[in-house]
């Protein structure tokens, strides 16, 4: 149990409203929301900064970058979550799916070896109460590689497995239709030689045939068996979108295209984009714009994909450039999130939910421009930073 807490002073994110007043918390959930003054100065003194629901991010490879700081460097688990854990509360975040990948033909990358000690690492510091943030397990698994289904078995009926998606990184397609893109990001992030990047691109195209298939029909068949959601990756065309929304996808993550993205909202997939593709104003990758998408009215959430601290910066970003109001945007970090994966005791300052929230201040830049500064974090009414 948390003892009582009032929050006063504040401008309160809301559904649809942004209101001045005070929250009072019980027993970890949120109990009253009052506009204009609180009448007594007891209390957390918000000192005029605003109150969101605590972020929900449902993929960010965050996790994998702390566990493999360089090629072919693997750190310890325990520091590795701990500093991940520890860089997602800062950026807001009270609810994480920390997305590790599974399957790669090469045996010196992370998602090519084994996860038993990392899953068996964050049970503990869970279970040990050494964690800020809330952590589900998302699963994206790399369709072409033969051993997929091999590394997946530490995930296997895991009570915090709570989403899983098919990828298909082959060069020429989907994220990688473009394949100087692949060329870049493979020999820069993954330290391949050209070389090695020219053998892998000749036998993609063998294991993708042999290998995506079986592994995708195996996928979705657990997604389905075990209740589990399941997301495509990277839809490019109307008919990726056909086939995700046939399996029982519920959510399109990074669709490349307006097209892709317009099917998928015709079809009723949430629709997942970068943080950093709005923060730098376009993808790294040469896709679509999430901003765009934004525009459109396609774009239904936000994740920080490789950048945690990019969600409340491309909330701040969206609104400023006129494309959301600051309820949508806040929006998409969090009641849209939690909803596409069925966590309905979060994502929004109501009665009764969990009392998940964040204190930001937003700040002028010397050169132009705000920030979002992240000054306080509550994760059930216990403040975690």
């Amino acid at each position: 149990m948390t003892p009582p807490l009032t929050f006063r002073n504040g401008r309160i994110v809301l559904a649809d409203d942004v209101i001045t007043g005070s929250l009072r918390v019980e027993d970890g959930r949120i109990a009253a929301i009052d506009s204009g003054a609180a009448s007594s100065l007891v209390g957390h003194d918000l000192e005029g900064d605003y109150l969101l629901p605590g972020l929900v991010e449902i993929h960010t490879d965050n996790f994998e970058r702390h566990l493999m700081p360089r090629p072919k460097v693997q750190w310890a688990e325990m520091p590795a979550l701990l500093a991940h854990d520890a860089e997602i509360a800062a950026a807001g975040i009270t609810t994480v799916f920390d997305a590790l990948g599974v399957g790669d033909a090469d045996p010196d990358s992370l998602r090519g070896s084994t996860w038993h000690g990392v899953v068996e690492t964050l049970d503990h510091c869970a279970k040990s109460d050494l964690l800020r943030a809330d952590h589900h397990l998302h699963v994206r698994c790399e369709l072409p590689a033969p051993n997929t289904v091999d590394l997946f078995a530490p995930f296997d009926g895991h009570d915090r497995l709570s989403l899983i998606s098919v990828m298909d990184h082959t060069p020429g397609q989907r994220q990688w239709e473009n394949i100087e893109q692949a060329r870049v990001y493979y020999t820069g992030k993954k330290g391949w030689s050209l070389e090695k990047f020219l053998r892998q691109v000749e036998h993609a195209a063998e294991l993708q045939a042999r290998y995506a298939q079986p592994h995708r029909s195996y996928f979705v068949d657990y997604c389905r068996t075990h209740g589990i959601a399941l997301a495509s990756h990277d839809d490019t065309t109307e008919a990726h979108v056909e086939q995700a929304h046939a399996e029982g996808a519920t959510v399109s993550e990074f669709p490349t295209t307006v097209v892709a993205a317009r099917a998928a909202h015709v079809r009723g997939l949430c629709t997942v984009m970068g943080g950093p593709n709005v923060v730098r104003g376009g993808s790294h990758s040469g896709n679509v714009a999430a901003a765009e998408l934004a525009r459109l009215g396609l774009l239904d959430i936000l994740s920080s994909d490789y950048v945690p601290g990019s969600l409340l910066s491309a909330v701040l970003r969206l609104v400023d450039d006129g494309v959301l109001t600051l309820p949508q945007a806040v929006a998409t970090v969090t009641r849209n999130p939690a909803q596409a994966c069925g966590l309905t005791d979060r994502g929004a300052i109501e009665p009764g939910l969990r009392a998940d929230l964040v204190q930001v201040r937003c700040v002028d830049l010397p050169r132009g421009g705000r920030q979002a500064v992240v000054r306080a974090v509550w994760r059930e009414g216990r403040r975690v930073l």
